[in-house]
């Protein structure tokens, strides 16, 4: 069932909840560099040499931030030929930080709204300076843009796909989204969804399409079965079905941003 919240607006997908501060933490060594772009910690995942397409990917991540698996995960969409860059809209404040170690829960106490209420008021002020000034160092003639989403970053998408800037979009296991979202995008939208995702329900996925589709919009579900909110960037990789389910998710948003940015040529 849908959620409201305190001023009795509905959410489709409800704001990040326990489930989502925890996780597996993965293990690899992320290629990329981090830089400030407006101030703002970015991390920019290149492709090798010869393999860029030219086009870019803007990358909002879930409360974990700009963490090493996530950092991962944006490896994994340069090496499919795009140049990526991820936000870091928690400013090396991410909800890890309020855990003693690594699978335990929040400390008692922390108030997570206030938190998440910070966090989610500098990004919705932020994401799209950032993602201009993005532009205007990165972009070149010809250059086309997509952006995706994880859990937080999720209204982050939408929001960019309502306006001009990027020609595609895509999230996995979202938060923190309402009936406008899906309503307000023009550009195309991929989700990559959970079964068993206590954030978007299948009442609340279901309510989503029905909504995409009486307004004629252009996107494409993917559902994993027996599967649960996180597993696009926290699922454990020793695990060969949430591994392969992760892995499934990165390979067919890369190609839906094949599909809308790089085939047009």
């Amino acid at each position: 069932m849908a959620t409201e919240t305190p001023s009795g607006t509905e959410y489709l997908a409800k704001p990040p909840g326990r489930c989502c501060y925890t996780g597996t933490i993965h293990e690899g060594a992320p290629r990329g560099s981090v830089e400030d772009i407006l101030e703002i910690p970015t991390y920019v995942a290149k492709p090798a040499d010869g393999a860029a397409n030219g086009h870019v990917i803007l990358y909002f991540p879930d409360v974990w931030g700009l963490s090493n698996n996530s950092q991962l995960v944006m490896d994994g969409f340069a090496d499919a030929g795009f140049l990526t860059l991820g936000i870091d809209y928690f400013r090396g404040d991410p909800i890890s930080k309020y855990r003693s170690a690594a699978g335990e829960p929040i400390a008692p106490g922390f108030d997570q709204a206030a938190w998440r209420n910070k966090h989610f008021t500098f990004a919705t002020e932020n994401v799209p300076k950032w993602a201009e000034a993005v532009k205007a160092k990165y972009g070149a003639e010809g250059t086309r843009y997509a952006c995706v989403g994880y859990c937080f970053g999720a209204p982050f998408v939408c929001s960019m796909l309502a306006g001009d800037l990027v020609s595609a979009g895509a999230f996995a296991h979202p938060s923190l989204l309402k009936e406008e979202h899906f309503r307000n995008i023009k550009a195309p939208l991929f989700l990559s969804c959970a079964e068993n995702d206590h954030a978007f329900n299948t009442e609340s996925r279901r309510k989503a399409i029905d909504i995409l589709q009486s307004e004629k919009k252009r996107y494409h579900v993917q559902l994993f079965y027996g599967i649960g909110h996180g597993f696009a960037v926290k699922g454990d990789p020793k695990d060969p079905y949430q591994r392969w389910c992760k892995e499934q998710s990165l390979q067919a948003i890369a190609a839906w941003f094949d599909l809308w940015l790089v085939r047009p040529e």
